[in-house]
């Protein structure tokens, strides 16, 4: 059984016990969490896709872990000026574990 859901304006295909990695969520660790914007709910025999969501589905999570992406490096330069300036940025993660799909 597999679903797609959307979190944080991303769209992820869960299924039970996997783990995700998306924007930050408000939490700390072992909070549950439930998305309700699902799109698409597949049980395996029956295929339900949403017009946008699907009416009464919902997937329930767990937070792993609270951290932060790589490293991505903003490097700016003016050429034959001797500017040049480096900035680097590290995004905020969230890791959910998804613990049932219901729908």
């Amino acid at each position: 059984m597999y679903a797609l859901v959307e979190i944080a304006g991303e769209q992820f295909r869960v299924e039970k016990d996997a783990k995700i990695r998306t924007q930050k969520l408000a939490g700390e660790y072992g909070t549950s969490v439930s998305f309700d914007r699902v799109l698409l709910v597949n049980n395996g025999s029956q295929v339900v896709v949403g017009q946008p969501l699907v009416a009464g589905a919902k997937v329930e999570g767990t937070i792993v872990d609270q951290d932060r992406d790589a490293k991505v490096l903003v490097f700016k330069k003016k050429r034959r000026k001797g500017y040049r300036k480096c900035n680097g940025h590290r995004q905020h993660k969230t890791v959910v574990r998804i613990d049932n799909i219901v729908g």
